[in-house]
């Protein structure tokens, strides 16, 4: 099968004139911008994907996928129906209560203000049992001979200098109880450091502790009420349907809110961030096609003659249009398929062997998180090309616009 003549022409026209077999260096260079953008673009995409989900799954590690509130904010009672009630709704995979409560912690000689939760433990808590640094969940269980056990999260503990094993006093405001003069006293309990959980984020670590479900509820003076219900869905991208569906199940006294609207600011600055990194790196490309640009442009007037001949044969000004099209073509679809494979050898690399590492202490990661994802590639090959064939237009509609007869005139 024999190709086009526009294809032929815009072949030969791309390669060196001495060394046929080779591309000229000016395609070269312009193929190569093409594909340095292609795979900065696709490796900063990747990052930026990775960590917005190993920061997504830090979050869901700490938070639930739903939780279950009581308009009113009174608390939930009688919560073992509504938990059944929850669990039925279809794409519910567990639901268990909690209570939030701010505290301080002291140990003495250091003082702390943090959000107490307190969990219920006869139900599993994979995410928290995975984040266990140091100790045990079962020394939360209180025994008749030592206090009640408390998790303290790493930064927290540092603060506090106690570790596992070391008492603490917790203290509470909110369930103070009159004094013998009348004055208010600060409900308190002596606890003992169960254990030390790490998330891997500062806000967390720093000012979240854990008790047991019954614990919390007797220090905070809720009786048998809970804050509300955790839910953990079977597609977190679909929590909010669930949501709804639960809402529906339970009625009008209580609302959800999913882990998407509990972290709306945060993903969507996080989203945010990737199309304006998107946009900007997609600077690159530009540049590129400035190459591009030139490179044809120097071609037609270097073959304006060549041009001029092959319109007197019979070229029509669509034909001489196509040659340049199809160089450019070329060009585009070289650099980014090259841009392709070296972004992709990066990740892989990166993904593989984490050559690249971050201060653990600062971001709380060990390497650079990287994650590929079809869609990211699709979008990168498409603004690639496409910014790659507008390039040709200019030089296209200049060689389809000589004049045969002024380009041969002195020839």
């Amino acid at each position: 099968m024999r190709l086009p003549y526009e294809w032929f022409i815009g072949l030969r026209y791309l390669k060196a004139k001495r060394r046929p077999r080779l591309f000229s260096l000016t395609t070269a260079i312009s193929a190569g911008g093409v594909a340095l953008g292609v795979t900065a673009l696709i490796v900063v995409l990747s990052v930026m994907t990775g960590f917005q989900e190993d920061l997504r799954g830090k979050i869901l590690g700490v938070s639930s996928h739903v939780i279950v509130l009581e308009h009113g904010g009174r608390g939930i009672g009688g919560y073992a129906d509504l938990i059944r009630k929850v669990e039925a709704v279809p794409g519910v995979v567990s639901a268990a209560p909690f209570v939030y409560g701010q505290v301080m912690l002291s140990t003495g000689s250091k003082v702390s203000g943090v959000v107490l939760r307190g969990v219920d433990l006869s139900r599993p808590h994979p995410a928290l049992a995975k984040a266990l640094h140091e100790g045990s969940l079962d020394r939360m269980k209180p025994l008749p001979v030592q206090p009640p056990g408390i998790l303290l999260g790493r930064e927290l503990s540092r603060h506090l200098i106690a570790f596992p094993g070391d008492p603490l006093t917790v203290l509470s405001p909110l369930g103070s109880t009159p004094g013998p003069l009348g004055l208010q006293i600060p409900r308190m309990r002596q606890f003992e450091v169960a254990g030390v959980f790490d998330f891997g984020m500062f806000e967390y670590d720093s000012t979240l502790a854990y008790v047991t479900l019954r614990e919390a509820q007797a220090f905070l003076n809720l009786e048998d009420r809970a804050t509300g219900i955790e839910v953990r869905v079977a597609d977190i991208d679909k929590a909010r349907e669930t949501a709804r569906a639960i809402e529906a199940a339970l009625g009008p006294d209580y609302y959800t809110r999913d882990w998407m609207q509990l972290n709306r600011n945060l993903f969507a600055a996080l989203r945010l961030e990737k199309i304006a990194m998107f946009v900007i790196l997609v600077m690159i490309i530009l540049v590129a096609a400035f190459n591009i640009v030139g490179t044809l442009t120097l071609i037609v007037l270097q073959k304006h003659r060549e041009i001029a001949i092959l319109q007197s044969m019979g070229a029509t000004r669509r034909g001489v249009m196509g040659i340049f099209l199809v160089q450019g073509l070329v060009i585009g679809v070289v650099g980014t398929a090259l841009g392709i494979l070296m972004g992709y050898a990066l990740c892989w690399i990166q993904q593989t062997y984490q050559v690249v590492s971050v201060p653990g202490d600062v971001y709380y990661l060990t390497y650079l998180p990287v994650k590929m994802r079809l869609q990211d590639f699709l979008a990168v090959a498409g603004a690639s090309l496409l910014i790659s064939f507008a390039a040709t237009i200019y030089p296209s509609l200049r060689a389809a616009g000589l004049d045969p007869v002024e380009a041969i005139r002195y020839e």
